[in-house]
C-alpha cells in the first residue's frame, strides 16, 4: 500500500482537513502517478455538498489530475517512469461492453468508475486528486504533450474534453454557427475549442463584464441574456448550442435561438430538474441533447488538438489550504477561470 497525503472533507458544510489516504499497491497494468496539480472543477463542489446524491465521506474530490510517472505495473507499455502524465473523470470501465469496445468507456453500459466518490474492482472506494498519488490502470491515463505546462493541463482533463466531446461530435467547424451559453470555466474553455475549429463563435452570459476575455478567446460576438432584446435578435440563428452553466435557466428561450435542424447540447449539471415546452422543439425539428465527458482516446486527442492549437486555460493556481475559499469564489462567479491546486502545498 502507498500512503499519500490529501485533502477531505467529511460531509455537506463541512471545511477541508488534512489526511492521509492508502493507495494500493502496483497491478501489473497500474501506473503510479506523483500528482504536481489538480484542477477545481464545479462537479467536485456538487458531490463534496451532497448535492448529487449520497456520498461515502471522507471524500477527497478531484477528477483534473496531472503529474509525473513514478512506478509502473510489470506488464505496463503505454508509460515509463518520468512520462508526464493525467487522469481525467474516470479511472475504469467494464472494457467488455459495446460502448467501451467503442472507445465511449464514459457511457460503459455497467458504468464507469468515477475517479472519486466511486467504488473500483478491487471493492475499494475511489479517491480522487486532491492528492499527491493516485494509482490507476494504464488505460485510463493520458500523456500530457510537452508544450502544455502541467498546472494549464490539468483542467483540460474534464473542463477541456467536457466543451471538446461535443463540439467535434456535432461537427463544429467552418461554416458553423456555435454559441456557448455560460463564460466560466467550462465555457471559456468551449469558446477556445470552438474558435480553432473554425466556427463563429457567439457567447451568451448573463452580463457583458467578460466580454473582453470572450473577444480575447476568440469570440466573434458577446450578447447579454438579461437583455430580452437579444432572444429577439438572435432567433433563429444557431446550428449548435452548448450549455455550460450548472444553474437552471429557461430552456425554451434558448431553443428559440437554434436554427432548423439545430442541437442545443447541455454540458452543465444543474442540482434541479429542468422543465420544457416540447413544441419549442416541434416547431424547426430542433434536438435536445447531453455529453458527458469523452472517452479516453478522445481525451488524447484534445489534448493532442489543444498543444496543436496552443488552447490552454486561464487559470489561477492556489495552495491546499485555499481550497474552502476557491469553492465560495466559484460559487460567487469570483474566478478567471479554473482554480488549480499546487500539490506541492499538500
Amino acid at each position: 500500500m502507498i500512503t499519500a497525503k490529501a485533502r477531505a472533507v467529511d460531509g455537506p458544510g463541512k471545511s477541508f482537513r488534512k489526511a492521509e489516504i492508502k493507495r494500493r499497491s502496483l497491478d501489473t497494468h497500474d501506473v503510479l502517478i506523483e500528482i504536481k496539480y489538480a484542477g477545481i472543477c464545479h462537479s467536485d463542489i456538487h458531490t463534496a455538498h451532497g448535492e448529487w446524491g449520497a456520498v461515502n465521506y471522507p471524500l477527497v474530490p478531484g477528477h483534473e489530475i496531472a503529474g509525473i510517472v513514478t512506478e509502473i505495473g510489470s506488464e505496463v507499455t503505454k508509460f515509463k517512469v518520468g512520462d508526464r502524465a493525467g487522469v481525467g473523470c474516470m479511472v475504469d470501465s467494464c472494457g467488455e461492453c459495446e460502448n467501451c469496445r467503442k472507445g465511449e468507456e464514459q457511457y460503459c453500459l455497467k458504468g464507469n468508475v468515477p475517479t472519486y466518490a466511486g467504488v473500483d474492482k478491487y471493492g475499494e472506494p475511489t479517491q480522487g486528486g486532491y492528492s499527491t498519488h493516485i494509482v490507476v490502470t494504464e488505460n485510463f491515463v493520458v500523456g500530457i504533450p510537452d508544450s502544455i505546462e502541467l498546472d494549464a493541463a490539468a483542467p483540460l482533463l474534464c473542463a477541456g474534453i467536457t466543451t471538446y466531446s461535443p463540439l467535434n461530435h456535432w461537427e463544429a467547424g467552418p461554416g458553423k454557427k456555435v454559441a456557448i451559453i455560460g463564460m466560466g470555466g467550462l465555457g471559456h474553455m468551449a469558446v477556445k475549442i470552438a474558435h480553432a475549429m473554425g466556427a463563429e463563435v457567439t457567447v451568451l452570459s448573463q452580463s457583458l463584464k467578460k466580454k473582453e476575455d470572450g473577444l480575447k478567446f476568440g469570440a466573434d460576438h458577446y450578447y447579454a441574456t438579461s437583455d430580452p432584446k437579444t432572444f429577439e435578435t438572435l432567433a433563429g440563428t444557431f446550428d449548435l448550442i452548448i450549455n455550460t452553466v450548472s444553474a437552471k435557466i429557461n430552456l425554451d428561450a434558448y431553443f428559440s435561438l437554434l436554427t432548423l435542424d439545430g442541437t442545443m447540447v447541455n454540458v452543465g449539471a444543474p442540482g434541479e430538474p429542468l422543465s420544457l415546452n416540447v413544441m419549442s422543439l416541434i416547431g424547426h425539428r430542433r434536438s435536445f441533447a447531453g455529453s458527458m465527458i469523452g472517452g479516453i482516446r478522445q481525451t488524447q486527442e484534445m489534448l493532442e488538438f489543444c498543444a496543436e492549437h496552443q488552447i490552454v486555460p486561464q487559470i489561477e493556481v492556489i495552495s491546499a489550504d485555499q481550497i474552502d475559499e476557491a469553492y465560495e469564489r466559484v460559487l460567487a462567479s469570483d474566478v478567471k477561470y479554473r482554480f488549480v491546486i499546487d500539490i506541492s502545498t499538500m
